[in-house]
């Protein structure tokens, strides 16, 4: 399975913007075929030893006509301009954003030529997942069964007008912010989920783990507590990790978390962040290995190209993708056990009884 700038094979679910394979590895832990779009030929090298199937090719230059057999979408758009670590040239173009995304949903043809005008035209990328949806229903087309779309806070506003013009044609949905700490990653991130469904109202999965906090007297005792970084980065050793960005993107305030709690958010930058002994002694710094565990991806994940913490950094966790997908398009909620297992384990020896430990007997059918 490689990149082919030919022709694309068939596939049930289409990752647009795949990155190296966020969506694409709980795709694959869940018996999904899956075909990523993905340009940038870093990603593209990653997915490429991972054996992901691709189409290296930008987003806007393709539509749902070259995937006839896929019946879902999803993807996570760029996120540099509407996230707090970013310019912020998507938040402060979000007004323009949700005018374009009534524009298209009107038949508009002027958006794509007014698209170009945006001072960052990576802001106009969050809409393409749209334009192949409603490419997908034009002339006669088949249509999308279930749209999931993921991306920084920031961009739920657009997510929910997505849904209203989505819901006009039939589409039912859901839009909020998950924690993927509350799921089972070992930071905190949060992520603006979209699902649309054609046929059934959906439903965002539910929490299985509590949401960090360092009090904890409202703690929610029904849910498993959070999981530390410690165990990831160094089990059994007692540590703080300085964060480059601490709160609210701001580099000057740098937070510190202990190894009996999450990690900071992991960013493409998470080579300044600095592992010191509780006294305060230097250890060492975090690096792109230490990412892609805080992220949930498989310890022997083939990393390839350049750049590979922002890869990382960029991508949605798997563990969190699965929840997500799982409830999308499965309506059931993984075995946490069969989760845990299916995370530790290798990439390289993935077992074809996955989906049926993961959802259940009655998933081999769906």
């Amino acid at each position: 399975m490689s990149s082919d700038a030919g022709a694309a094979p068939s596939a049930r679910m289409i990752d647009l913007f795949a990155g190296p394979g966020g969506l694409d590895v709980a795709a694959h832990w869940l018996g999904i075929s899956v075909t990523g779009v993905e340009w940038d030929v870093d990603a593209v090298a990653t997915r490429d030893a991972a054996g992901l199937v691709t189409r290296s090719a930008d987003v806007r230059d393709l539509g749902p006509e070259l995937f006839e057999g896929a019946t879902v979408l999803a993807g996570g758009p760029p996120c540099q301009t509407f996230s707090v670590a970013g310019s912020g040239a998507g938040r402060g173009a979000l007004d323009d954003v949700l005018r374009f995304v009534e524009r298209m949903g009107d038949g508009d043809p002027t958006v794509g030529v007014d698209l170009k005008k945006l001072a960052d035209e990576r802001t106009g990328l969050v809409l393409e997942p749209l334009r192949w949806a409603l490419a997908a229903m034009d002339d006669h087309r088949r249509p999308y069964e279930v749209i999931v779309l993921e991306q920084v806070p920031a961009v739920l506003p657009v997510w929910r007008r997505m849904g209203a013009v989505l819901a006009s044609r039939g589409y039912e949905f859901v839009a909020d912010i998950l924690r993927a700490e509350e799921f089972g990653v070992p930071q905190t991130r949060r992520r603006a989920i979209l699902i649309a469904h054609l046929h059934r109202r959906p439903h965002l999965p539910r929490p299985t783990h509590r949401p960090f906090r360092r009090e904890t007297g409202s703690a929610r005792g029904d849910l498993a507590p959070w999981l530390p970084m410690g165990p990831v980065l160094a089990p059994g050793a007692e540590f703080v990790v300085v964060s480059n960005y601490g709160t609210g993107g701001d580099p000057k305030a740098r937070g510190r978390r202990r190894h009996d709690e999450p990690a900071y958010t992991v960013t493409g930058k998470v080579s300044r962040n600095k592992m010191v002994t509780m006294g305060g002694d230097y250890i060492r710094n975090l690096d792109h290995r230490d990412a892609g565990r805080l992220q949930t991806f498989p310890h022997d994940y083939p990393w390839a190209g350049r750049d590979v913490a922002q890869q990382i950094g960029n991508a949605i966790p798997p563990r969190l993708a699965v929840h997500v997908l799982a409830a999308a398009l499965f309506d059931h909620a993984p075995d946490e056990n069969a989760l845990n297992t299916v995370v530790a384990g290798d990439w390289g020896e993935y077992r074809e009884g996955y989906r049926a430990a993961l959802l259940g007997e009655s998933a081999l059918s769906a």
